[in-house]
């Protein structure tokens, strides 16, 4: 069971289908993992191509193994619009320590509408019963 601290780098977004009819899109992402939720800045009038360079940490205490990133359009005059999301299993990194910039489909009803593009880093807890001898 891993423990420790995940790391998540929101870098971009791309291909987004745009939800604006006049102007563009202010696209916000929110990261979901277990009960701990993260908002992006609103990369204002960016449309379909918004960039971020944020990063996030998460506190990884269990065996869930999933992140969710939920891309959301900011509106002024109504509730925000949701372009989509994107589920990212979690099991490699808790395996390697890091994956690098990899862009992953950002999907609405069970079909594809861009791409996310994060980084992600896992330091486990010293002495997380990993079976090491580290306790």
């Amino acid at each position: 069971m891993p423990r420790g601290t995940l790391e998540v780098i929101l870098i971009s977004a791309k291909d987004l289908k745009d939800s604006d009819f006049f102007g563009k899109m202010d696209p916000y992402v929110i990261l979901t993992y277990r009960a701990q939720k993260h908002r992006s800045s609103v990369a204002k009038g960016a449309g379909s191509k918004p960039r971020w360079n944020e990063s996030f940490l998460f506190t990884v205490s269990d065996s869930v193994s999933e992140l969710n990133l939920r891309l959301m359009d900011q509106d002024l005059l109504t509730s925000d619009d949701f372009l989509g999301d994107a589920k990212i299993n979690l099991e490699p990194v808790f395996a390697v320590g890091s994956i690098p910039e990899t862009s992953y489909n950002v999907v609405k009803d069970q079909k594809y509408c861009g791409e996310i593009k994060v980084a992600l880093t896992f330091n486990p807890e010293r002495g997380s019963g990993l079976g090491y001898g580290d306790e």
